[in-house]
């Protein structure tokens, strides 16, 4: 191994700071011996102007990026190119240059297997400038390329080490991670010294970008030394490089792949975000379809780069947390909590559920074609009825209704440190005023009742806000990267849980949303019996919505809530959308399934082990009893749950 191959894969271990050692290898001096002119010395910048040492800085392996538990998300590997070396002194002419160069590009394509070629200019100009360094001629070599190099060993061709950025998973939270890309071209001109043996990397997207410089490491350098006639005396690490900082994140890599492989699978584009309702952490955060950060490394090519752009799917975008979409019936938990807790309503407040009502001039339609009678908050959030939460809506006001949204996180972006991520909207009437040209209106609070109209969340609000009646009104500062620690496990930056507020619900009117959302799950009428989980109450709310330009419209469907009910571990929010024109989705029916397939896997152990102890006779642990009202047994329904 050469000395920089050496130094490349060992700056990547973890290790204190390093002490520049001593160069020991030959350096251009005065020659002593020379004869002296007469009247005056020899000058040595004449008889030793081949005597030289070139001072080069190795760029820094950048730090990992990590999951909670230490798991990989982003690294630096080594990387080996193929160069061809010249000889020194570089005497050739440029006939010479170019006899010499074609058996070894020959040589290397029987190495590698590859369609190598160069170019004459490219070529002489790299002998006339920077001869004295290889010449790469093949980047990034396979390891059977290596072996094939490593038989024959020809002192023609080297194999140069580079750091190269990597990622394990390939897509896995593609989106978050973000990927690194090169911050120039390889120098072509003549050599100067302290300019980088190759370019370095500078992060373009993602947390890669956000903690660009906490993730750069400090350069080394290396040195190489020519005597007196040109001839190449040594090459020496003098300070071996240091390798950045690593960013841990609060994501856990195993639930991150349950929520994209249920993506995969169930849909062509979406997002599932998972939260830990304790403490704020986004434990999984998927936008599908995902990106894999290795098509960006080294470089992309500018057709590849266009075909993201131009495909339909729109992969570049991070649906989860840079879309925003009409968040359709989960919107009415939050109207819900307005009404009740301002006590505009009561938890045993009664309204009609009819197939229709007229708002002004217009009809405003419920979903399910029959009347349903007479409900209460809970059963009206189970049914997903729109006419009752039109009514409610409307008695609750604007304001009112803006204001509790506000408080559980919609309309303002959740600070994680990514760039450009969407703050949604909730409308008032300055909004209206400014792009409608008047205040609301009675039908404009009806479409606001059920998420529709004006109003945009994004996934990440929406598992923000159930992360937050989840766990009983405490506001925590949602957390996407836990610290930054230095290559030897010291903690450089802490970024610890927060509180940024606490909602006083009222016990009551909590455990009547909380037993509305189980009913959602668990009840005859629910609309989400396809996100239930065996011996796990899980408490939600579909949803479905239009958004889009007319004629092009898609369909946003939702599924939001947490789990297990009385005490969660988990808070989520589900979009799912649809192709264009397709009103055939809805939340209970497309995106109710995406969850319950990943908390299914979630919560199996905990299922092995209560069946367990049942065989055994033990008591097993069961949480605080909710109170869950049972509907008694009605005939099958026309309406397919939607909602």
């Amino acid at each position: 191994m050469t000395p920089l191959t050496l130094a490349l894969a060992s700056a990547q271990e973890p290790r204190p700071a390093v002490q520049a050692p001593v160069a020991t290898g030959p350096l251009a001096s005065v020659d002593h011996k020379a004869p002296v002119k007469p009247g005056g010395l020899t000058p040595t910048w004449d008889t030793q102007k081949q005597a030289r040492t070139y001072v080069l800085n190795i760029p820094a392996p950048r730090g990992q990026i990590v999951d909670r538990n230490g798991d990989p998300l982003a690294q630096t590997r080594v990387s080996y190119n193929l160069a061809i070396n010249f000889p020194t002194p570089l005497t050739f002419t440029d006939e010479q240059v170019m006899q010499y160069a074609a058996p070894q590009i020959m040589l290397a394509r029987s190495i590698t297997g590859r369609p190598i070629s160069i170019t004459q200019d490219l070529l002489l100009k790299h002998y006339k400038n920077r001869g004295v360094l290889p010449l790469v001629i093949a980047q990034d070599l396979k390891q059977d390329e290596i072996d094939r190099f490593n038989e024959r060993k020809p002192k023609s061709l080297s194999l140069l080490p580079t750091y190269q950025r990597y990622y394990p998973n390939h897509g896995l939270a593609g989106h978050i991670v973000g990927y690194a890309g090169r911050t120039g071209r390889m120098p072509d001109g003549p050599i100067q010294n302290n300019e980088v043996l190759w370019p370095g990397a500078e992060g373009r997207e993602g947390l890669e970008q956000t903690f660009d410089d906490q993730l750069q490491g400090k350069e080394g350098q290396y040195n190489i030394t020519f005597d007196p006639t040109g001839r190449k005396a040594s090459e020496q690490v003098v300070i071996p490089p240091q390798p950045g900082y690593n960013v841990v994140t609060t994501l856990d890599s195993n639930l991150q792949r349950l929520c994209e492989e249920a993506l995969e699978k169930g849909a062509k584009r979406g997002a599932i975000v998972m939260v830990d309702p304790n403490n704020g952490d986004i434990l999984a955060m998927a936008s599908w379809p995902t990106i894999d950060p290795n098509w960006f490394i080294p470089n992309i090519s500018a057709e590849a780069y266009k075909a993201l752009q131009d495909d339909p799917q729109i992969p570049m975008i991070p649906r989860a947390f840079r879309s925003s979409y009409p968040p359709g019936s989960t919107f009415k938990i939050p109207v819900g909590i307005a009404a009740l807790q301002d006590h505009i309503i009561e938890t045993d407040t009664e309204f009609s559920c009819p197939p229709s009502i007229e708002i002004g001039h217009l009809t405003f339609r419920n979903w399910k074609k029959r009347d349903a009678g007479m409900l209460n908050f809970a059963d009206a959030l189970t049914q997903s009825c729109d006419t009752w939460f039109y009514q409610v809506g409307i008695k609750a006001g604007g304001v009112r209704m803006g204001e509790w949204a506000l408080k559980l996180g919609f309309g303002a972006r959740t600070g994680i440190p990514l760039a450009s991520e969407n703050e949604g909207r909730i409308p008032n009437d300055e909004f209206m005023k400014k792009v409608h040209g008047r205040k609301m209106l009675d039908g404009d609070l009806a479409n606001f009742s059920i998420g529709q109209g004006d109003v945009l969340v994004t996934p990440l609000q929406m598992a923000q806000a159930m992360a937050i009646v989840g766990n009983g009104g405490t506001f925590y500062q949602t957390r996407l990267v836990k610290q930054v620690q230095s290559i030897d496990g010291k903690i450089v930056t802490a970024y610890g849980v927060r509180a940024r507020s606490q909602i006083d619900f009222e016990p009551k009117i909590l455990k009547e949303v909380k037993r509305g959302m189980v009913q959602v799950v668990s009840d005859a009428n629910g609309t989400a019996g396809r996100a239930s989980v065996p011996n796990v109450k899980v408490a939600g709310k579909t949803g479905t919505a239009q958004w889009g330009p007319k004629n092009k419209e898609r369909t946003a469907a939702w599924f939001s809530g947490f789990a297990p009910a009385d005490k969660p571990k988990y808070a989520f929010a589900v979009v799912y959308e649809s192709d264009v024109s397709n009103a055939e989705v809805h939340g209970g029916t497309v995106a109710a399934p995406l969850i319950g397939k990943v908390l299914r896997e979630v919560f199996k152990d905990e299922a092995k082990e209560k069946k367990a102890k049942k065989k055994k006779g033990e008591k097993a642990e069961e949480p605080e009893e909710m109170e869950v009202r049972r509907a008694e047994p009605v005939e099958p329904k026309q309406e397919t749950p939607r909602d």
